[in-house]
């Protein structure tokens, strides 16, 4: 028989713990039982859960429930990377949120969460080359959430994009893992110059509120950058910078990841 990856384990025990803390939402809170039971309850599995929690974000007049279910369905069938993104950007939520103290909570709740997982299924449809329908999905998640994510992006795991409203990535940007990122961040481009023109940030990356990263420019690993900076040129891994135009203010110690301890102090070599 064969044994279950890693990361498939890791799944079965996030939706046991988000199963747990549905039936304690329903307990506290029965006026909300329809509501839990169409988004968990109702469900066999992380999967399927995700698949209607995507469907259900895309509802429109445009086209049928049913067949936007099955455009969600294919792709996570097709891609269970997906799905293991997913379970990383959940454990994100809980980990560097204090105000995110379940699971279940990204799910239920949280817009950067589920506008991220719109994309993810976008993204999807995009490499297929149904760049309409990927369009599409950026259109429908734009108009609901605020949060602009061209479906072209290239985007890790372990993504929080805390309160996200105002979010704007364009379509060759490059997002590594493990990356925070807090509402009205901007990726994009600088004049009308066409090509390989967004930012591509690295692992562990801490984005400050109403932080613009402008053109082809490198946010290295474990880098930091202020809230309201606009950082203009590449960035050196482990460098804060901050103001307009940013410029490297401080140090990033080796023992901190940025994007998860969502400290915003600036440390300085003096």
């Amino acid at each position: 028989m064969k044994q279950k990856s890693t990361a498939a384990n890791k799944t079965d025990e996030i939706w046991e713990k988000i199963i747990f803390e549905s039936i304690e939402i329903k307990k506290k809170e029965p006026l909300l039982n329809y509501f839990i039971d169409k988004k968990i309850s109702d469900h066999n599995s992380f999967q399927e859960c995700l698949s209607y929690l995507v469907a259900d974000n895309l509802e429109c007049s445009f086209i049928e429930f049913s067949e936007i279910k099955k455009i969600t369905d294919f792709a996570l069938d097709s891609d269970e990377k997906i799905i293991f993104s997913t379970v990383e950007d959940i454990l994100a939520n809980f980990d560097r949120d204090p105000a995110c103290t379940r699971h279940i909570n990204p799910v239920l709740y949280y817009k950067g969460f589920q506008a991220l997982q719109c994309y993810r299924i976008a993204n999807f449809y995009s490499k297929k080359g149904n760049s309409d329908l990927a369009y599409f999905i950026q259109m429908l998640v734009s108009n609901k959430f605020s949060v602009d994510i061209h479906p072209f992006a290239t985007i890790g795991k372990g993504i929080l994009m805390d309160h996200a409203h105002g979010i704007v990535i364009g379509e060759t940007a490059k997002i590594g893992d493990n990356v925070s990122l807090l509402h009205s961040v901007t990726l994009g481009g600088t004049g009308k110059e066409e090509g390989d023109r967004h930012p591509k940030i690295g692992n562990g990356v801490l984005l400050g509120a109403g932080a613009k990263v402008l053109g082809n420019i490198k946010i290295g690993d474990c880098a930091k950058v202020a809230s309201g900076s606009v950082v203009l040129t590449d960035v050196p891994e482990r460098k804060t910078v901050a103001g307009i135009p940013a410029k490297i203010v401080g140090e990033v110690p080796k023992e901190i990841l940025p994007s998860k301890s969502m400290d915003h102090e600036i440390i300085t070599n003096e």
